[in-house]
């Protein structure tokens, strides 16, 4: 099917879900992204893109709705709430889709009430400091927090967030004591690691990338099994002697349960579409990460998967909905 016709059949499909639709959803026929961050951060920066992309094909209006807070899962709840028409999507990370559910009560059921559509993204978090850190090196770093147990603070994107189990991980493995300072989106904490209100950050690679090209963040090391290729200088935390802290941030599309399956297959194959598009490729492996290239149906699994291995080490370090 050429591009002409696949979006001829795509526009049908989405007209045929607007028609059973509410008389609410059928006046403003937009289809939003929802981001469980604020603006500036990396969610929102993939969100953006993805709906730019998405309006130029779709011939429609694609928006981008921040609703920050509860470790992601306020824009999970909307979507999972929302009607099932194809016309409300979610950018969920980890965060809200493997880590929240087991830290927070929620009022839906993340592997229920979410159909995921595709993953869009996986990035590698970095451990970051101020450009004015006396820190230059994780060993210097881990002296000091040694010589000063409890005093140093590192920020997150919100309890639950990656950021947060990145934290707690560093500190089981290395026998250091930090205090978890929870902001409601990297962009927020960034502002208070470049003022040195906290000490360091385990950011995904989409957020800290801007401040660390700006000269603003220095990295010290990438929690990933492998080096990033956009700082090839910096070394991972194993070839740095820490073992067992990894911790990597995934981005993936959903789309509310009971969506009908041709409106879900043909995001599905978009979403696919736009992933192959050059300047998409370049944009994601400029901001550190590999784009998603796998079929649904093994994303659907890795969301499975990461769900119970997430859950396993929320236990295992005992980590609790108040930060702790």
């Amino acid at each position: 099917m050429n591009t002409t016709r696949w979006l001829g059949a795509l526009a049908a499909a989405l007209s045929l879900a607007f028609a059973a639709a509410p008389a609410a959803a059928q006046q403003d026929k937009s289809i939003r992204i929802m981001v469980g961050a604020s603006p500036g951060g990396g969610t929102d920066i993939l969100a953006r893109l993805l709906a730019e992309k998405f309006a130029a094909d779709l011939k429609q209006s694609v928006v981008v709705e921040n609703r920050p807070g509860a470790s992601n899962t306020i824009a999970a709840e909307l979507t999972a709430r929302a009607a099932a028409d194809g016309t409300t999507l979610l950018l969920a990370t980890n965060t809200g889709q493997a880590i929240a559910p087991h830290l927070l009560k929620l009022k839906f059921d993340p592997l229920k009430d979410l159909q995921p559509i595709g993953l869009v993204a996986v990035m590698p978090n970095v451990l970051v400091v101020s450009a004015t850190s006396p820190y230059k090196s994780v060993k210097e770093l881990v002296a000091a927090m040694n010589d000063k147990p409890g005093s140093f603070k590192y920020a997150s994107s919100g309890v639950g967030s990656t950021q947060h189990i990145a934290g707690e991980a560093f500190g089981l493995v290395t026998g250091t004591k930090s205090i978890h300072v929870p902001y409601k989106g990297s962009a927020q904490a960034h502002i208070d690691i470049i003022g040195g209100e906290v000490n360091m950050m385990f950011d995904s690679t989409s957020s800290a990338m801007g401040q660390i090209r700006a000269g603003k963040f220095r990295p010290l090391a990438v929690t990933a099994e492998k080096r990033s290729p956009e700082m090839p200088d910096v070394a991972t935390l194993a070839e740095q002697g820490i073992k067992g802290a990894d911790v990597q941030t995934w981005y993936g599309l959903f789309v509310t349960a009971g969506t009908p399956k041709p409106v879900v297959d043909r995001l599905t194959a978009e979403l696919a579409r736009v992933l192959k598009m050059p300047d998409v490729q370049a944009r994601i492996k400029g901001l550190g990460g590999e784009v998603g290239a796998i079929s649904v149906e093994q994303f659907s699994d890795m969301n499975r998967g990461e769900y119970e291995r997430f859950g396993k080490l929320v236990r295992d370090a005992n980590i609790k909905a108040d930060g702790s």
